[in-house]
């Protein structure tokens, strides 16, 4: 099938506008990550970071709560993904793969974290939804949590997972350890936290972080 000249230059100028955005989100990103969030985010800085005109950023966005939202949502996929494919795993192996993913990919965490400080009431914070919550509760009535109070389970897992993301090199500082061997002994603590044998079974101990 032969595509039209007019169908050609829209797909050409969807690829380029697909291009445009990804360059503004990872610009946002990445002047957020070296400016640090008191520096705030100018969306100016953000166009000449991405080497586009401007405008595009308010035409595509909007404004600057709009970019960071879309940022959110396009770099939430790696750990959205992993929680999905966790379903039906052991609470312990879940726990582990969301701690363990959220330190690899970590960014979510940050543009949440802003889009709440700055009043946005759209970004979900609390983990587990879904699926994962129907498991939790499953969990809760079989003794395997440390309360059967499921929504205090997943806003205390959601506070201390989004809590050590964000504060991980502080911590490992102030403690003087390496962030590397903090996140071992925190991830044992974690597991301790919101994990409880079944009465009678022997405890297999804390899982093993999983493979990069």
């Amino acid at each position: 099938m032969v595509t039209s000249p007019r169908a050609a230059r829209r797909e050409g100028q969807a690829r380029d506008r697909d291009a445009t955005e990804e360059a503004l989100r990872a610009a946002a990103v990445a002047l957020l990550r070296r400016g640090g969030v008191l520096a705030g985010l100018n969306l100016r800085e953000v166009a000449d970071e991405a080497a586009v005109n401007r405008g595009l950023v308010y035409q595509y966005f909007g404004s600057r709560r709009g970019l960071l939202r879309s940022a959110l949502f396009h770099r939430s996929r790696p750990n959205a993904d992993d929680a999905a494919e966790s379903v039906g795993l052991p609470l312990r192996k879940r726990l582990s793969r969301l701690f363990w993913q959220s330190l690899r990919n970590p960014e979510p965490v940050r543009l949440a974290t802003l889009l709440v400080l700055d009043g946005d009431d759209r970004p979900r914070v609390l983990l587990n939804r879904g699926e994962g919550r129907k498991a939790l509760a499953e969990e809760a009535a079989r003794g395997e949590l440390p309360i059967d109070d499921v929504e205090a389970v997943q806003a205390a897992l959601a506070s201390t997972i989004y809590g050590y993301t964000l504060l991980r090199e502080h911590l490992a500082r102030e403690i003087d350890v390496p962030a590397e061997e903090l996140d071992g002994r925190m991830a044992r603590c974690l597991e301790a936290m919101f994990t409880r044998p079944p009465e009678g079974a022997a405890d297999p101990g804390p899982a093993a972080p999983p493979d990069a």
